[in-house]
C-alpha cells in the first residue's frame, strides 16, 4: 500500500487578483497555488500572508464578483473537475465561507477548449461567462434581490460559431447591457485573427441570453491584420464634456476613449466600442505579449514572453484616441499575471520564476529607475529535474540515524524556464546561521543571558562550567571582554540558574546556595543554602518564585518578592525522588515536578508545594521511562489554546498535555525526537508566546503555527545548550554551545523552505550529480531574441557542489544548420581505456532542423559522453550519432548503457579506446508500443514508460544465456536480446517510472495520476504472469515529471518507509518550454500543475487497515472550501475511466489535518478505529515529522 505527502508545496502563482475581500476599507491580493488560496495584505509597502485555504481540487478558475449593493467581493473558484463555488470572508470567524457550490460534469461528447479554461466577469461584477468547451459559452449571474444577491443563477449555455477562441473579454458599456468580445481564428489550421463582439443578453432587463448568431447579433465583425494577435484589453470610458451620439457618417467619426485594444506581436489596434472607428499603430519591435494590467485609463502595463515589462500609452487629443505607443520600462520574471495594487506598486505573478513586487516611478528621467524591485516571493517551480543530495539521516562516519526526516533532505532542482532558469538548493527546516564564534570553550554546562544595571537590552553572557562560572560583556558594536566580577555573582562554582529580576535585582543559584543580588552595587540582598552537606541539584524560577531540588529528595519553594523570607520545603524521600522541576514563566504560582520512581508528573502550587493535578507517563507496567525535563508555556495564541506542558522522557520521547484553566491535563501526545533525552531551552516570542529549542542528537525547534504545535529539525546537531541573546550588536540571536566552542547564531522562528539559488539565465533542463568530482552536470537550453528572431542554443555545463557556482568552460551543442536540444543527462562510472573506473556524464540529444536550411544530416540525435579534466572542464569522449532522438538514458550495474530512442530501446556496450575516444556497440534492442519517455533499471530488468501504453518490463538476456539468465545449452545460446517479461495493459500516457520494492513499480501519467504496478509472478498461467496489476492508485492533481528512488533506514516501529521523491513540472496543454510548438501531450486533456516535491512511501502491512479506515473517517468529517469530497478529488481519472476514490493510497496531507480539529471532533473520528485519540495523535505527529 502506498503513502504520499508534500515536502515542498507548489509555490508558483498562475492566478492573482486584487479584491475588496476582507473589508470594504482595504483591498487584498489573492493568489492561487495549485489547490490553495492565499490572501496577502499590503502593509508598509510589503505583502504579508494573512490567510490560506485548502481546496479539494486543482484550482483552474479564480475570479471576483460584486453582489448588488454589497461593499465587499465574493471569490468565484472553479476546479479542473468542473466543480464551482463562491467564497465570502466571515469577519467573525476570520474564515472563508462557502456560499453556493455546484458542479457541471459536462457531456462526454463535448471537446475541451483548445486553450486554458476561461472565466470572464463583466465590469459590474454580476455577470459571469465561462468558456470550458469548444464552441460553448456558459453564462451565470448574481441575483437581483437582497436575499439572492450572493446566489449565482444559471442563465444557460449558448453555442458559438467561433470555435477556436484565442482571447475574450467583457467591454465597458454606457447602456449597462453587458457586451463580450471574442478574438478567434476561423479554422484550427489557419493563421488568421478575427474579432467579434456580441451583447450578452437580448432584452432590456438582461434576463434573456443572446443567441450569438453571427449574422444577426454581431455588433463588431473585423479582421485583424496581425494574425498573431492573442490579447484583448478593454478600455474604460471617461466623462466627456459634450455627450456624443451614434453618427451616421462613419467615415467622419473619431475613436473616443472607451473601447477595445487588440494586442498583436507586430501591431496594435484600437476600436471605439460605440462608433466602431479604429486606430492602428505598428510596434517598433516585435514581441509576444502574455499579460497586462491597467495603470490608468490611458496607460497599461504589458509583459512579454521574454520577461520584459512595457508601458502601453494611448495618445489622445482630449478624449479622442490618435495613436498608441509601447515603451520598454524594465525587466521582470516571465509574468503569468500582472496586478496593479495602486500607490505605484505592481505585482508580477509568475509561474515560470519568482513572483515579484515592484515600485514604479514612471516620471523618473533615469530609465533604470522606472521599475524597482521591493519584494520577491520565491518559487521553485516549474521543476524540470532534480537531484537528492542529502537525506538528512546520516550521522558521523556515515552511521544511519534513528529516524528519517525528509524535510531535512537537500534537494537541488532545475527550476524556472528560459531567462528565469535557476539551479536551486532547497532544504526545508529551521535555518541556523552562525554570526560569530565567542570562544573555543569546552564542556559548557549552561548559558544565561543577563543585562547590566541600567541597560535596556541584554549585554552580558554568563557561561557555567563544572567548577566555575565565566562572564562575558558585549558593547554596542559587538566587541566582547571577559569580566572579573559582575553584580556580586559567585564565579568559583557552577551556576545552575542566573537571571535578571524586576527592581534591578539579579538571581544566581549554585549547588551551594541561592542568592538574591543587587545588580547596581553587587550586595547580597538575601541568600538561602541547604542544611548540612546537601546540595542544590536543579533550579527553576520566574519573577515571583524560585523552585529548588535539594539532593533530589527535597523540594524548596522561595518567594522572590519577599526576599526569600517565605520558605516552603517538602521532603519527598519517603514518597519518591525528584527527577526534574520547572516554574511556569507565564503562570505566577504554578510549578511542575517530574518524579523518578513512579514516572509521573505533577502540577503543584508553589505556595504549598501540594499537587494540583498529576499524570502517569508510563504506558505499561514494563515501561521504565523517566521524565528528565519540563516546560509549561503558552505556545499557541491564548485565543486558540491554553498553555501546553512538555515532558522530555529519558528514552527520547516528548510527551505533551493541554493544560486547562483549572490546570487539568488532557490531550496527551507523544513524539519521538531522538534516542536520548531532550533538554528544553525556552525562546520567548512576542505577546507572551514561547518556542522551545530541544537539544538531543537531532535538535528540534518546537513552535506554534496555524493553530498547531510543530516539531521541526534544526541543523545544529552538536548543540548542547542554547539561550536567547537579544543585544544591540546581535539582535534576535541565540548563543549556542557545543562540546568544543560557543558561538552566536541567528535562528528562524519557524520551519521555512530555504532556497539558495544560482541564476543561470537559461533553462536547466536536466541535472546529474557526480559524487567523486563533487560537481553537477547540467544540460541547459538558452533562448534569445536576436533581431526579432528566436535563437535556441543548448550546452553542457558543470557546477561545483560546495561553492554552488559554475566551474570550467561550457560545452556548446548544435550547429548553424540545426538546433540540438538536451533531452537527458545521467552520471555513470564507466571503465576508461585502462579498465579503471572513471566518472562520466552521458547526454542524450535531439535535433530540430532549420526549416530554411533543411536537416543537413540524416542524424536526428546524439549520445555524448563527457569526462571532467583536472581544471574541471568537460571534455568530449564520445559523440555517437543516431537516426532518432535520444529521449532517455540509463546505466546497468555492469556498465552497459540503455538508451530510449524515438521508437526503440537499445542496450549498448561502452568501450573507451583512448582518453578522448570511445565506441558504442549495440547488443540488443526492443520496440515499445509507441515512444519511450522514461527508463528505470534494476538489475537486468528495464522498466520502459511508454508515451501512450503505460509500462512494460523488459529483461536483458546476455549472449550465451537462455531467457532465465542462466547459461543454456549451445543450441539455445545466441546473441544478447531484450525480452518483454510483463506489461500493464492500459492506455496510460506515462511520464515517469521508478522501482519501489520487490516486484512493484511506481508510474506517473500526464493526467496527474499515480499508480503502483506489481508484476504478478504468482499468476496461474503464463499470460497472468505477464500482466502487471494495479495495487494502488490515486490522482495527485499534478503531472509528475521525475521520480527519484531513495533508500533509507527508519526506526523499527515506523509505519511508512520512504521509497522515492517526486518532482512535478508545470505546464498547460499546448504550452512550450523551448519556444517551439511541441505538443506531446496536447490531446490528453486540459491539465495544468504548479510544480512541487512529494515523498512517496510504502505502508507496513500491520498498519494498512488502520490507515485506510482512518483516512475514510477523516474524509467524512473534515470539509474544505467548496465542500468538494476528498474521494472525488483523489480519484483516479483519465480518458478511459474515473475511479470512486483513491485505491489503497494514503494522503499524508489529509491525515495531518487531524491535528487541526478540536478534541471533540478527534473523538468522533476515532470512534470504532480501535486506538485511542492519543494514539492517533501520536501516529500523525510521527508521520508529519517525516515530511
Amino acid at each position: 500500500m502506498a503513502y504520499i505527502a508534500p515536502i515542498h508545496r507548489p509555490s508558483s502563482a498562475r492566478h492573482a487578483l486584487y479584491s475588496q475581500l476582507l473589508s470594504d476599507e482595504e483591498e487584498s491580493l489573492v493568489l492561487r497555488r495549485a489547490n490553495r488560496l492565499e490572501i496577502w495584505r499590503l502593509r508598509d509597502g510589503l505583502l504579508n500572508l494573512v490567510h490560506s485555504k485548502v481546496v479539494n481540487g486543482t484550482i483552474a478558475i479564480l475570479q471576483k464578483l460584486r453582489p448588488k449593493d454589497a461593499r465587499t467581493d465574493l471569490l468565484f473558484v472553479g476546479t479542473d473537475r468542473f466543480e464551482y463555488f463562491t467564497l465570502a470572508w466571515n469577519p467573525e470567524t476570520s474564515q472563508l465561507d462557502t456560499i453556493n457550490p455546484f458542479n457541471d460534469p459536462g457531456e462526454r461528447h463535448m471537446r475541451d477548449s483548445q486553450s486554458q479554461d476561461r472565466c470572464l466577469v463583466d465590469p459590474s461584477g454580476r455577470f459571469l461567462a465561462m468558456h470550458l468547451w469548444e464552441g460553448v459559452l456558459t453564462i451565470l449571474r448574481l441575483g437581483n434581490r437582497k436575499n439572492t444577491a450572493t446566489v449565482l443563477d444559471w442563465m444557460g449555455q449558448v453555442r458559438l460559431s467561433e470555435l477556436f477562441i484565442k482571447a475574450s473579454t467583457f467591454l465597458y458599456t454606457e447602456t449597462g447591457h453587458p457586451k463580450i468580445a471574442l478574438l478567434y481564428q476561423s479554422r484550427a489550421d489557419s493563421s488568421d485573427a478575427q474579432l467579434a463582439t456580441y451583447r450578452l443578453t437580448s432584452d432590456d432587463r438582461n434576463t434573456e441570453l443572446s443567441r450569438f448568431d453571427p449574422n444577426r447579433d454581431r455588433e463588431i465583425d473585423a479582421e485583424i491584420h496581425d494574425p498573431s494577435a492573442s490579447m484583448l484589453i478593454p478600455v474604460r470610458k471617461v466623462e466627456e464634456q459634450v455627450k456624443r451620439h451614434n453618427v451616421r457618417n462613419v467615415e467622419s467619426a473619431k475613436a473616443h476613449i472607451g473601447g477595445l485594444i487588440v494586442v498583436g506581436e507586430t501591431r496594435l489596434l484600437y476600436i471605439d466600442e460605440v462608433t466602431k472607428t479604429t486606430v492602428e499603430s505598428a510596434l517598433t519591435e516585435a514581441s509576444i505579449f502574455v499579460a497586462w494590467a491597467e495603470y490608468d485609463v490611458k496607460h497599461y502595463f504589458l509583459a512579454d514572453d521574454y520577461g520584459n515589462l512595457h508601458l502601453l500609452t494611448l495618445e489622445t487629443e482630449d478624449v479622442v484616441v490618435t495613436g498608441m505607443i509601447v515603451n520598454r520600462i524594465g525587466k521582470t520574471s516571465r509574468a503569468s499575471n500582472l496586478v496593479y495594487l495602486g500607490d505605484n506598486l505592481l505585482f508580477v505573478a509568475s509561474h515560470y520564476g519568482d513572483s515579484q513586487l515592484f515600485r514604479l516611478d514612471l516620471e523618473n528621467d533615469d530609465a533604470r529607475q522606472l521599475v524597482q524591485l521591493v519584494q520577491t516571493l520565491p518559487n521553485i517551480g516549474p521543476i524540470l529535474d532534480f537531484e537528492i543530495m542529502d537525506l538528512g539521516n546520516r550521522g558521523d562516519e556515515g552511521q544511519l540515524a534513528n529516524e528519517y526526516s525528509s524535510g531535512q533532505a537537500r534537494i537541488v532542482t532545475c527550476s524556472g524556464v528560459h531567462k528565469d532558469g535557476t539551479l536551486r538548493s532547497v532544504r526545508s527546516g529551521v535555518g541556523l546561521e552562525d554570526v560569530g564564534i565567542l570562544a573555543d570553550l569546552e564542556h559548557c554546562r549552561g548559558l544565561f543571558p543577563l543585562s547590566s544595571y541600567g541597560s535596556p537590552k541584554t549585554d552580558t553572557l554568563a557561561v557555567s562550567f563544572l567548577t566555575e562560572t565565566r562572564v562575558f560583556k558585549f558593547d554596542s558594536h559587538g566587541d566582547v571582554e571577559e569580566v572579573e566580577s559582575f553584580s556580586g555573582m559567585t564565579f568559583d562554582q557552577q551556576t545552575l540558574l542566573a537571571m535578571n529580576l524586576p527592581k534591578g535585582q539579579l538571581l544566581q543559584v549554585t549547588p551551594a546556595a541561592a542568592s538574591l543580588l543587587d545588580a547596581e552595587s553587587g550586595v547580597t540582598i538575601a541568600s538561602w543554602a541547604p542544611e548540612g552537606e546537601r546540595t542544590i541539584i536543579s533550579a527553576s524560577a520566574n519573577p515571583r518564585w524560585l523552585l529548588l531540588s535539594v539532593g533530589g529528595t527535597e523540594l524548596v519553594s522561595l518567594s522572590i518578592a519577599n526576599d526569600f523570607q517565605t520558605v516552603q520545603a517538602k521532603d519527598m524521600n519517603q514518597q519518591d525522588q525528584v527527577a526534574c522541576i520547572h516554574v511556569a514563566p507565564g503562570l505566577d504560582d504554578v510549578g511542575v515536578v517530574g518524579f523518578w520512581t513512579s514516572g509521573t508528573v505533577s502540577i503543584i502550587d508553589l505556595h504549598t508545594l501540594e499537587p494540583i493535578h498529576g499524570e502517569s507517563l508510563r504506558t505499561s507496567k514494563d515501561d521504565a521511562s523517566i521524565p528528565r525535563d519540563l516546560a509549561l508555556v503558552q505556545m499557541l495564541p491564548p485565543s486558540a489554546s491554553g498553555p501546553t506542558l512538555f515532558v522530555a522522557m529519558q528514552d527520547g520521547n516528548v510527551v505533551t498535555f493541554n493544560v486547562s484553566k483549572d490546570l487539568a491535563l488532557s490531550g496527551r501526545k507523544r513524539v519521538i525526537l531522538g534516542m536520548r533525552q531532550a533538554r528544553f531551552h525556552l525562546l520567548p516570542q512576542p505577546d507572551g508566546i514561547f518556542s522551545i529549542f530541544a537539544t538531543t542528537e537531532h535538535p528540534s525547534l518546537i513552535y506554534g503555527s496555524e493553530g498547531r504545535i510543530v516539531y521541526s529539525a534544526v541543523t545544529a546537531e552538536e548543540a548542547t545548550y542554547i539561550c536567547p541573546f537579544d543585544t544591540e550588536a546581535f539582535p534576535d540571536c541565540i548563543v549556542l554551545a557545543t562540546d568544543a566552542q560557543i558561538r552566536i547564531s541567528q535562528i528562524d522562528r519557524e520551519r521555512r523552505t530555504h532556497v539558495k539559488p544560482l541564476q543561470m539565465g537559461e533553462m536547466v533542463r536536466r541535472i546529474a550529480y557526480s559524487p567523486r568530482e563533487k560537481v553537477f552536470g547540467l544540460g541547459c537550453i538558452k533562448r534569445d531574441l536576436v533581431a526579432g528572431e528566436e535563437v535556441v542554443q543548448s550546452s553542457f555545463k558543470l557546477v561545483d557542489e560546495i561553492i554552488f557556482d559554475r566551474v570550467g568552460r561550457s560545452f556548446p551543442l548544435g550547429s548553424p544548420s540545426y538546433t540540438e536540444l538536451v533531452e537527458c543527462v545521467v552520471r555513470a562510472e564507466l571503465p576508461d581505456s585502462y579498465g579503471a573506473p572513471a566518472e562520466r556524464f552521458l547526454v542524450g540529444t535531439s535535433y530540430l532542423a532549420d526549416p530554411d536550411l533543411g536537416a543537413g544530416t540524416d542524424a536526428r540525435g546524439r549520445i555524448l559522453v563527457f569526462g571532467v579534466d583536472a581544471d574541471r572542464n568537460p571534455y568530449l569522449v564520445l559523440s555517437h550519432e543516431l537516426k532518432g532522438a535520444c529521449r532517455c538514458l540509463a546505466v546497468m550495474d555492469d556498465g552497459k548503457i540503455v538508451a530510449g530512442l524515438t521508437k526503440t530501446v537499445v542496450v549498448c556496450r561502452y568501450e573507451e579506446t583512448s582518453s578522448t575516444t570511445a565506441e558504442l556497440t549495440r547488443l540488443a534492442s526492443y520496440r515499445p508500443s509507441t515512444y519511450p519517455v522514461e527508463l528505470c533499471v534494476r538489475g537486468n530488468t528495464i522498466a520502459v514508460a511508454d508515451l501512450m501504453k503505460s509500462v512494460a518490463l523488459v529483461e536483458f538476456v546476455p549472449a550465451g544465456a537462455d531467457e532465465t539468465g542462466a547459461a543454456g545449452p549451445s543450441s539455445k545460446r545466441g546473441e544478447a536480446k531484450l525480452v518483454e517479461k510483463a506489461r500493464h495493459f492500459g492506455s496510460v500516457w506515462a511520464t515517469a517510472v521508478s522501482h519501489v520494492q520487490d516486484d512493484s513499480w511506481l508510474e506517473a501519467d500526464a493526467q496527474g495520476n499515480l499508480m503502483v504496478l506489481r508484476q504478478n509472478l504468482e499468476g496461474v498461467t503464463a499470460e497472468d504472469k505477464k500482466r502487471m496489476e494495479v495495487t494502488s492508485e490515486m490522482n495527485l492533481g499534478e503531472m509528475v515529471n521525475r521520480i527519484r528512488g531513495i533508500e533509507v533506514e527508519t526506526t523499527p516501529g515506523a509505519i511508512v518507509v520512504p521509497k522515492a521523491f517526486l518532482g512535478t513540472v508545470s505546464l498547460r496543454c499546448g504550452e512550450s518550454l523551448f519556444g517551439m510548438n511541441e505538443r506531446r501531450f496536447a490531446n490528453t486533456g486540459q491539465w495544468q500543475v504548479e510544480g512541487g516535491i512529494y515523498m512517496f512511501a510504502t505502508v507496513v502491512p500491520h498498519a494498512q487497515d488502520l490507515l485506510l479506515r482512518f483516512q475514510a473517517k477523516l474524509a467524512d468529517v473534515i470539509k474544505t472550501a467548496g465542500g468538494i469530497e476528498f474521494r472525488t478529488y483523489r480519484a483516479f481519472r483519465n480518458a478511459e475511466r474515473e475511479g470512486d476514490g483513491p485505491f489503497r493510497f494514503i494522503d499524508g496531507e489529509l491525515l495531518e489535518r487531524f491535528l487541526d480539529v478540536d478534541e471533540a471532533t478527534q473523538e468522533v473520528i476515532c470512534q470504532g478505529l480501535g486506538p485511542t485519540v492519543e494514539d492517533m495523535r501520536n501516529l500523525v505527529e510521527e508521520l508529519r515529522r517525516m515530511h
